[in-house]
């Protein structure tokens, strides 16, 4: 099923801080929250960072935004869950999902933190060597926000009273869990675990041994949405989300264009090739007018198989560009792809 009609649109944002000032930082992410939902998005994603000068703790920060809007659907893309403890998590994305009225779209990765040899003495200095980071450990979450038992009583004893299961319990939660994933044993893992997808620009050059050029990245990550229809229960209607790096320039001043094509074109030899060991291969940055953009996703093989977007931005744009750019998404690109604001 291909040239689906946008319906949702979203972005993705890294919520950089200068660490002399984490809060204004911190300030800047939540009212670019509170433009989304002024501007019609019907989703905004955060990413995860530990020990880095971005957002450390999305449930803090979406705690708060539940707090300042009142219908846009907030997420994390992705929360890296080798740092975290399930049990521990799932109650705290069940408050919040409470807290904001069903609005959390939790995503996840898995793998060892990263560069786990450097903090496992900070993180798990008794267990290190024990701790699972792969499938198992998201089995555990997916359960645990599903309201399985995590213990065998339930009752009271003298004057506190026990549940079973992971309180707050959100019922819809579950359904609304997301796994990032770049392969096709992750893409099929997660419609074998009824979760939904999250795709981004990255994505691993599976199966061959010549250099890939970037213009195979659209079919790589087609194969993996592909792959993930066809394990989830759901089929054709499971729901994947894709998240390129989109720059359109309508209303950017000149001094914006140069920064953004500059930025760009430094970007750019990245996705002539797989990158590393593990073969990554990137896409390119879509940098213009939004009618040019939307004439090259609707090209690209995989846009054409969803409908709905989380569309990245960049890392270290300062908060004016971000403005310009989440204004132009939502009033000429989105409109440009078909989409259409619910309120």
């Amino acid at each position: 099923m291909g040239d689906r009609a946008l319906k949702r649109l979203g972005f993705l944002t890294i919520g950089l801080f200068d660490e002399a000032d984490p809060g204004r930082g911190h300030e800047d992410t939540l009212r670019m929250l509170e433009l989304g939902e002024r501007l019609g998005y019907d989703s905004a994603w955060v990413r995860h960072r530990h020990l880095q000068y971005g957002i450390a703790s999305p449930v803090a920060v979406l705690a708060a935004a539940t707090q300042r809007t009142g219908r846009i659907e907030l997420g994390t893309a992705v929360t890296p869950l080798g740092w975290e403890n399930p049990l521990r998590l799932a109650e705290d994305w069940a408050t919040v999902d409470i807290l904001s009225g069903g609005r959390l779209n939790p995503g996840v990765s898995t793998g060892p933190p990263a560069h786990y040899e450097r903090v496992r003495g900070a993180l798990y200095p008794d267990t290190g060597d024990a701790e699972e980071f792969g499938h198992a450990r998201v089995r555990r979450l997916l359960d645990h926000v599903a309201g399985e038992p995590v213990t065998d009583f339930r009752g009271t004893e003298g004057i506190e009273t026990y549940s079973d299961r992971v309180q707050p319990h959100s019922p819809g939660l579950r359904q609304r869990m997301w796994y990032g994933g770049g392969s096709l044993r992750s893409a099929r893992w997660a419609g074998e675990n009824t979760m939904n997808l999250l795709t981004s620009s990255v994505v691993k050059a599976e199966g061959t041994e010549e250099n890939t050029g970037a213009e195979d990245f659209a079919a790589i990550q087609l194969s993996h949405i592909r792959a993930f229809r066809a394990a989830h229960p759901h089929g054709e209607a499971a729901r994947v989300s894709q998240g390129l790096v989109v720059i359109p320039t309508d209303s950017a001043d000149a001094a914006q264009r140069a920064w953004y094509g500059g930025d760009a074109a430094r970007r750019l030899p990245r996705t002539r090739r797989p990158q590393g060991p593990a073969r990554l291969l990137f896409a390119p940055d879509l940098v213009g007018p939004s009618e040019q953009i939307a004439e090259r996703l609707r090209a690209h093989a995989a846009f054409r198989e969803v409908d709905e977007v989380a569309f990245a931005l960049p890392f270290t744009f300062a908060p004016e560009d971000y403005e310009q750019i989440l204004t132009d998404i939502a009033g000429r690109l989105g409109p440009a792809l078909g989409w259409r604001r619910a309120d």
